[in-house]
Formats: C-alpha cells, sequence, structure tokens
C-alpha cells in the first residue's frame, strides 16, 4: 500500500547545513540524520560526513534530504524528487514496473539499500523522478554495500 508521497531534497554535498536550515526555517523536528560514515563501513573518507538520508518532521510531514555525493554530477533543478513510500516489497515491485516502462532511465535498480528492502530511483518517461522507498520500521540491512 502507498504509504504517502513526500518531497526529498538532494543538497550539493552540504546536507548537514541543510539538515539545520530547514530544520530552522519550519520548526521542524529532526527525526534521523545518517552520514554516510555511520551507515556504511569502509566509506571513504571524504564521503563520510556526507547525508545519506535525512527527515525532518513538520506538523506531520516528512521532508527528506540527502547529499548528492561525489559519484553523480549536481544538476541545480534536478535535485527535488517525489519519494513514493510504500509498506512492502510488492507494491514497490508493481509501482517500478509501471514507472519503469518507457522510463527516460533508471538511476537505480529496485534493490535492497542500508534504509529499505526494496528501493529504486526512476526518471519516467514525462522525465519526472521518482524514488520508491519501501519503508518498514526498524528494517536494517545486513547488505551494507550500497
Amino acid at each position: 500500500m502507498i504509504k504517502a508521497i513526500e518531497l526529498y531534497l538532494v543538497t550539493n554535498n552540504n546536507g548537514l547545513e541543510a539538515v539545520e536550515f530547514y530544520k530552522d526555517v519550519f520548526a521542524a523536528e529532526l527525526v534521523s540524520c545518517t552520514t554516510f560514515g555511520q551507515a556504511i563501513p569502509n566509506t571513504p573518507k571524504e564521503k563520510e560526513n556526507l547525508v545519506l538520508n535525512a527527515n525532518l518532521n513538520i506538523n506531520g510531514i516528512r521532508l527528506q534530504i540527502s547529499d548528492n555525493g561525489s559519484e553523480h554530477v549536481y544538476t541545480q533543478g534536478t535535485n527535488m524528487t517525489a519519494c513514493i513510500q510504500v509498506d512492502n516489497i510488492e507494491t514497490a515491485t508493481e509501482l517500478y514496473k509501471k514507472l519503469s516502462v518507457n522510463a527516460q532511465r533508471i538511476d537505480l535498480e529496485l534493490q535492497e539499500t542500508p534504509w529499505s528492502p526494496a528501493y529504486a530511483i526512476v526518471v519516467d518517461k514525462f522525465g519526472m523522478t521518482w524514488q520508491v522507498n519501501t519503508d518498514i520500521p526498524g528494517f536494517v540491512s545486513e547488505n551494507v554495500n550500497f
């Protein structure tokens, strides 16, 4: 089942600063903030303090933030996406398959990540970037080779 469609911001490797900025702007509660170094063993030194995922609560609305990382070119204007939160792998798989039909690109095929058992990034046929995230409370991946 789809739980929510939320805004996801990708920063130009200044995510920790952005988290503090948006926390202040929206009087938001910081629910979580995880860096690459905290989540992924053997993270290169230059990525240790980059934000893998931050979650702000704005009166019940979730705003997520992450850093772009060094392996992707940062393009302003494409740094906001819609993140579809689902509660099971089957729904994630179904949405991924449908969004992938005639997609302009698949930025990340549906796969397990440190935070989700089924996560993908698809640029659909209309050029909209969608993240599909299976949000299961308490999920912790044993596959940390993301």
